[in-house]
C-alpha cells in the first residue's frame, strides 16, 4: 500500500508524485547513491525537485518505524521545514512524502521537496586558501547563531548539509538540507558549540567561525575557543581512526 501527503501548494504536481516509486529506479538525475538515493527530476515546466528515497528498514529498526514508535526519517524532513521556514531558516520547501508499506511494515519511503539553486556546499572549504575564506566564516557563524538563538540545532551539521551561494551583492545566503534529525529547543553554549565539529576547513576557518559564533551569542571567545576546539579534535581523532579524511586535517 503506498500513501501521499502533498503539499497542498503542490498539489497540480500529484501526476508526477504518485508516478515516483514507479519511475524514481529508471530516471532523474542522481546527485547521491549509498544507503539512500537522491535524485533530481526537472518537470516540463521547468520546476527542479529534489526526491530522496529512504531505504527499507530492518532489524529492530523495522519495528520501531512500523509501528510508529519513531516517526520515519522521510516523514520528519517532510514536517520539518514548515517549522524552519516559519522561523526565518532557508530550508527547500517541502513538496510531498510517499511512504510504501507491504503488511503494514514499511518499505521505501520518499521525500520530495524543491531543489535548492545554490551552487556551493561547506565541502568547498576542506582546503581553502587564506584570503578565500574570511568572510564566509564570519557570516556562516552569524547564520549558525541566528539558527541557535530560534532554538534550533540540526543534529547533522555536515558540511554536505550547508548549502550557499554568494549573492550579486557580495553577501552569502545559506540554506540547510537533510533536516530529518533536529533538536528543537534551548542551545547551550556547549550544545552550540558542539553543532560545529563535523565542519571541514582549515583550523584559521574553523577559528574565525567559532570567535565569531561566540561574539555574536554574548559568550566568552576564549572560553568558546577552547571548548569548540576540543571537541572538533576528539571528534576527528575518532573518525580519522576508521575513515579516510579527504582534507588536509589541522587539529
Amino acid at each position: 500500500m503506498t500513501t501521499i501527503q502533498t503539499n497542498p501548494k503542490y498539489s497540480h504536481l500529484s501526476g508526477f508524485i504518485e508516478s515516483i516509486p514507479h519511475v524514481f529506479s529508471a530516471s532523474g538525475d542522481t546527485i547521491h547513491e549509498g544507503r539512500n538515493t537522491i535524485k533530481v527530476f526537472t518537470l516540463p515546466d521547468g520546476t527542479m525537485l529534489n526526491v530522496k528515497r529512504y531505504h527499507r528498514p530492518s532489524g529492530p529498526n523495522l519495528l520501531i518505524y512500523s509501528s510508529g514508535i519513531r516517526k520515519p526519517k522521510g516523514l520528519r524532513a517532510y514536517n520539518y521545514p514548515q517549522i524552519l521556514l516559519s522561523r526565518g531558516i532557508s530550508t527547500p520547501e517541502a513538496v510531498a512524502y510517499i511512504e510504501e508499506r507491504r503488511f503494514g511494515l514499511l518499505g521505501f519511503s520518499y521525500f520530495v521537496s524543491i531543489q535548492c539553486p545554490y551552487e556551493h556546499t561547506l565541502y568547498d572549504i576542506g582546503n581553502a586558501k587564506e584570503g578565500t575564506y574570511e568572510t564566509l566564516a564570519e557570516e556562516f557563524a552569524r547564520f549558525t547563531a541566528t539558527i541557535h538563538e530560534k532554538q534550533l540545532m540540526h543534529l547533522d551539521y555536515s558540511p554536505g548539509n550547508i548549502l550557499y551561494t554568494l549573492t550579486p551583492s557580495g553577501d552569502y545566503r545559506f540554506s540547510l538540507v537533510d533536516i530529518n534529525r533536529m533538536y528543537f529547543g534551548s542551545v547551550t553554549m556547549q550544545k552550540g558549540l558542539s553543532n560545529f565539529k563535523r565542519l571541514w576547513g582549515p583550523k584559521r576557518f574553523f577559528t574565525l567561525m567559532i570567535r565569531e559564533y561566540a561574539a555574536a551569542r554574548g559568550f566568552d571567545e576564549e572560553e568558546a575557543l577552547a571548548y569548540a576546539m576540543e571537541e572538533r579534535r576528539k571528534f576527528w581523532t575518532r573518525y580519522q581512526k576508521k575513515h579516510e579524511v579527504d582534507f588536509r586535517l589541522e587539529l
